[in-house]
């Protein structure tokens, strides 16, 4: 089976990853918006990523307005793929189970 990533198992950091994926970059507000995250809770998530090279963070201005955008790195569009990829081995193990271990063991209804 795949392994899952321990460093994706963070709901914050899997959300911010999962979100990045979507995009080439996305600015921290943008980011703090539309992942219903807390800037705190989204800069220790980033720190976390960049520090595995998963991400990439970028400070700079737009006008006068200090601005940080971020984006994944190559790896950490691997490291989310291969994540994404473990979950859904897991879920198919699950649908393929037999049910021989007796009436609690394993329940499908798809």
């Amino acid at each position: 089976m795949p392994e899952l990533s321990e460093l994706l198992a963070s709901l914050p950091r899997l959300k911010l990853v999962a979100f990045l994926e979507g995009c080439s970059e996305a600015e921290f507000g943008t980011v703090t918006e539309l992942c219903e995250m807390n800037k705190s809770t989204l800069s220790k998530a980033m720190t976390v990523l960049e520090d595995a090279g998963y991400l990439t963070i970028i400070k700079g201005y737009a006008g006068r307005r200090p601005k940080t955008w971020l984006t994944l790195t190559d790896s950490g569009r691997q490291a989310y793929r291969d994540h994404l990829h473990a979950l859904t081995v897991l879920a198919e193990r699950a649908r393929r189970a037999p049910d021989t271990n007796g009436p609690s063991a394993i329940r499908n209804s798809h």
